[in-house]
């Protein structure tokens, strides 16, 4: 009974959950800030890195607006479920963590950077602490010599649930606003503590942003 359940919790669920995804974005009024600055790499054939914290996941699929990416997930059961799930809304993954298959994932993150793709990172995931940077995502850049940008997404109305990141579910017609802040460069003999402060006050900056443009429209980020 039990591997029934898997199996249709694995083969079921995703689809049923990308539907959800796209019915929730379809109702909900958009704003796409900072686009000009992402596009503006992508016209060069620049691919880039995105980073964004894990509890804005949900609705982040629908906010890329780029040529193609690869997104780390954990290797964990969940992932594997998100995973799915992004297949659905035709972004590919790659699985491993900071915690489960973090070495072998970053190497894969390393071969990709080689290819015209976007690579995509929660760098507080896959389990926290909530809002804290990680090393992995200094690496890659730092490694690649990938622009780093900056990505957050707000909602107006939505549900916080009591995960470790307080994971966010918008709700349907809610005003989103999606903000891409400015790409950060680090080279191989830059100090990776000194990028990894830029890094943290960037996050913080454009999420700020995301949240003004709610607040001039009279309404307050979940």
């Amino acid at each position: 009974m039990k591997r029934l359940l898997d199996w249709l919790l694995l083969n079921m669920a995703p689809a049923l959950a990308a539907l959800i995804i796209r019915a929730i974005h379809a109702s909900c009024r958009c704003e796409i800030l900072g686009r000009e600055r992402v596009e503006a790499l992508w016209q060069r054939d620049e691919a880039v890195i995105l980073a964004f914290w894990h509890d804005q996941l949900l609705l982040m699929a629908q906010g890329y607006i780029g040529p193609g990416a690869q997104i780390l997930i954990s290797s964990s059961k969940d992932g594997e479920l998100i995973a799915r799930t992004m297949g659905h809304l035709g972004q590919k993954a790659v699985r491993g963590s900071s915690s489960r298959g973090g070495s072998a994932a970053f190497k894969q993150l390393l071969r990709l950077a080689r290819q015209p793709f976007d690579l995509v990172i929660t760098p507080d995931g896959p389990r926290g602490p909530r809002h804290q940077l990680k090393d992995g995502v200094i690496q890659l850049a730092r490694l690649s010599g990938r622009p780093l940008v900056p990505l957050a997404l707000v909602s107006s109305r939505g549900h916080r649930f009591s995960s470790w990141d307080r994971f966010l579910l918008p709700y349907p017609c809610s005003r989103l606003v999606y903000s891409y802040g400015e790409p950060l460069y680090c080279r191989r003999s830059d100090d990776p503590q000194l990028f990894r402060r830029r890094v943290e006050e960037a996050l913080a900056a454009n999420q700020r942003r995301a949240e003004a443009r709610l607040e001039s429209y009279g309404l307050s980020a979940v």
